[in-house]
């Protein structure tokens, strides 16, 4: 219970700090996030209990990774993690689950993301920022990676890359269970440099 509490206290701290950041309000953010004010007060407050989506949404506009509103400051130049070490931020009924396992630092920050598909299974996401860069590279199994409503088969020892400013889904296929590792490329934030 008290690691859930840290994390909370620490995404709290990193939503404030980006949004003051940002110089947006609490009614701004909320409305470009569609997030309810009430929800963002909370979690400013450490009370909320927020869903990937949410996440999500509020990364894209504050235009950071879903990792930087999670992580506390780096403990050293080196960073090794272990997948059991990281709870899934994404679970569906059959036992496919996403973890976002790292993301890297700089201006234009790189999520990596660990990603199990059981056969049929989906998640289907919303757009993200103007030019934010997904690839998906299938380790084992089959996907079905739909991007604005065409789907792509994507197997084992294949990459796919695109532009994920539109609805996208990845969907297992086949009779296996699809292992990916997806890395999610950030474009700078406002007044960032590379």
């Amino acid at each position: 219970m008290a690691e859930t509490e840290a994390a909370l206290r620490t995404l709290a701290h990193n939503v404030r700090a980006a949004r003051t950041r940002a110089g947006l309000s609490l009614d701004e953010l909320g409305r470009r996030a569609a997030v309810s004010k009430g929800s963002l007060v909370a979690l400013e407050k450490a009370q909320g209990n927020p869903n990937f989506a949410t996440l999500v949404r509020l990364a894209d506009t504050l235009g950071i990774s879903v990792s930087a509103l999670m992580e506390g400051p780096a403990e050293s130049r080196v960073r090794v993690v272990s997948a059991d070490a990281v709870a899934p931020l994404w679970e569906a009924d059959n036992g496919s689950e996403a973890r976002l396992m790292l993301t890297t630092s700089g201006a234009a920050p790189v999520e990596i993301w660990r990603w199990r598909l059981e056969p049929g299974e989906e998640y289907s996401s919303h757009p993200h920022q103007p030019g934010v860069v997904e690839t998906v590279s299938v380790t084992a199994g089959r996907m079905v990676l739909v991007v604005d409503g065409t789907e792509h088969p994507v197997e084992a020892g294949q990459t796919a890359a695109f532009d994920s400013d539109t609805p996208h889904a990845y969907r297992g296929a086949g009779g296996e269970t699809c292992h990916l590792i997806m890395t999610v490329h950030i474009p700078p934030g406002p007044g960032s440099t590379v």
